[in-house]
Parts: structure tokens; C-alpha cells; sequence
């Protein structure tokens, strides 16, 4: 039975070294020469680094692990469309946007358990660097709360302070969240995809609401936290939101150059007077925000 173009394409996604450009440049040439899903399976390393610009080790770690990784990609795929799981890879039309018009290498693939809808909201986050002060954390909730109030979805991640300040105070209005995760599915919400995240949000809602909430991973769904893991996170958050608000942020550290990356494609930045590079960043664009 011919592999399905699908399966192809997962699989490709979850082989570490490759991302998402490499991905749609795969199906992009296939289709030019009109070969097969099964045709492609049958070319070795030197192919894939002439014909589709494969790095060596992307290439190598693709055939030495393709049997794998199609295995694994059937596995996923018969576990998570049963419990209404969307697997979107770069290849895909309805890849989100937002995320390939400021990430200049999105992840290969993205799972999507929920709101969908949450994808075309208008969206905000608020980020802040890592160890924030009592200060900082109480202005990334005042902050978060005045998005939600306004309207507006927030992007949040869940499993730091400073991300988790934010993400529960949609819970206390009703609002709907964009969380994205730093694991897989399965490790962050419970085999049954019901459980909420963190433990502070579990005092306001027992259970993930699917219906009103929308999960976001790029992560294998079995996989956990791994050494990149912040940083994929990090970027998906900010690229997933129309306007950032940055509270603590570290000179030349990722908050730093998330910012500058929001900036430069026209996101709405704003960043708290008191942050460390609230000068710079206000030099280059970003709104000044005052006690």
C-alpha cells in the first residue's frame, strides 16, 4: 500500500534536524517532478543533499531513522484524531501565518487540541525574562488582565511563574486562552487530554476546557520537556500574538531579541518603563508603558 502523502510529511516533522522550510521544500519538489511519496523513500543521503538541500546530518538522521519515523507518524496519528487533535505541519495551507511571518524557521509541525477558532482572535501576550521580582509579576497580571477586559485571547505559556501569573486570569473571567506548550500533549494535560496544566489553575477550573481553550505544541505528543524546549516556546508565543507587552526584559537576552523580531514585522510592542532595555527597545519602536 503506497505511503500516504500525509504520514510522509509528519514523519519528516518529527526527525530532529528538520524543520519546517525543509519539510514544505520536500513536498514542494516532489510535486515539481511528479514523484511519489514512495519514490522520495528510495533516495539516500547524497540525494537529499543535492535535490532537496538537506543538511548532512539532516539527511543522514532522515534515512538512518525513516522506517521509525513513518511508524511513529501512523502511531500518532491513529492516537490523536480520536480525541480531536489537529496535526498541522508547515506544508499544510492553513499553517498559522502569524508564526511563518516572524519566525524565519517555524517548527515542522504544530498539534492543535481545542478552540481553533483562538487562531484567527485577536491575540496579545505578555512576556517577562526569568527569576521576575514580586513587582514584575503583579504588573504581568495587571497586564493580562487589562488585555482579557479589553477583548483580546492571550498567548501564554504554562509551567514558569511569570508565564502562569498570566495564564490564570482568563480563567477568573471566562476568557479563552492560546496556551503553548514546552512538552508534548500527553505530558502536559493527562492521556485523556483533560487535565489543566498548573496546579493554580486547577483552584479555578478543574478540568482543560477543549470547547473554549486551545492547547498548542510542537512537541512529539509523548515527548517531555527537552533543552530547546523554552526557546521553541518562547517564539511560538510571541509569534502567535498581534501586540506584546514585555515587563522584565534582560539586555541581549531571548526576551530582548523577541522583541526586536515582533518589531521589526510590525507587531504592536510595548514594553514596562522600569525593564532593563526599556531604552533601547523604545529607541526602535516599542511604547513606553507607565505606572
Amino acid at each position: 500500500m503506497p505511503t500516504p502523502r500525509r504520514t510522509l510529511t509528519l514523519a519528516l516533522a518529527l526527525t530532529p534536524g528538520i524543520g519546517g522550510k525543509t519539510v514544505t521544500r520536500v513536498l514542494t519538489r516532489n510535486d515539481l517532478l511528479g514523484r511519489t511519496t514512495d519514490e522520495f523513500l528510495r533516495i539516500g543521503v547524497e540525494g537529499l543533499r543535492e535535490e532537496y538541500r538537506m543538511s548532512n546530518k539532516a539527511a543522514t538522521s532522515w534515512t538512518d531513522q525513516r522506517k521509525h519515523r513513518l511508524e511513529e507518524a501512523k502511531r500518532v496519528e491513529d492516537r490523536l484524531v480520536p480525541l480531536g487533535v489537529n496535526v498541522v505541519t508547515a506544508a499544510d495551507a492553513h499553517y498559522p501565518r502569524r508564526i511563518e511571518m516572524m519566525d524565519s524557521d517555524p517548527p515542522g509541525v504544530l498539534f492543535l487540541y481545542g478552540n481553533t477558532k483562538l487562531l484567527d482572535a485577536e491575540t496579545f501576550c505578555v512576556l517577562c525574562s526569568r527569576d521576575a521580582s514580586r513587582e514584575a509579576l503583579e504588573k504581568v497580571e495587571r497586564l493580562a488582565e487589562e488585555g482579557v477586559l479589553a477583548g483580546r485571547t492571550l498567548v501564554s505559556g504554562h509551567d514558569t511563574p511569570e508565564y502562569q501569573r498570566s495564564a490564570v486570569v482568563p480563567l477568573r473571567w471566562g476568557a479563552p486562552r492560546l496556551l503553548v506548550l514546552d512538552r508534548g500533549l500527553f505530558k502536559a494535560l493527562g492521556e485523556d487530554l483533560k487535565e489543566e496544566p498548573f496546579r493554580a489553575a486547577r483552584l479555578w477550573r478543574y478540568q482543560f476546557d477543549d470547547k473554549t481553550d486551545l492547547a498548542l505544541s510542537s512537541q512529539n505528543p509523548d515527548r517531555d520537556f527537552h533543552s530547546n524546549s523554552n526557546k521553541v516556546r518562547d517564539r511560538l508565543i510571541a509569534s502567535l500574538s498581534q501586540s506584546l507587552d514585555f515587563v522584565s526584559v534582560r539586555p541581549g537576552g531571548n526576551m530582548e531579541a523577541l522583541a526586536k523580531s515582533a518589531l521589526k514585522c510590525g507587531r504592536q510592542v510595548r514594553v514596562w518603563e522600569r525593564s532593563e532595555s526599556a531604552d533601547t527597545l523604545a529607541k526602535i519602536g516599542a511604547k513606553v508603558i507607565y505606572d
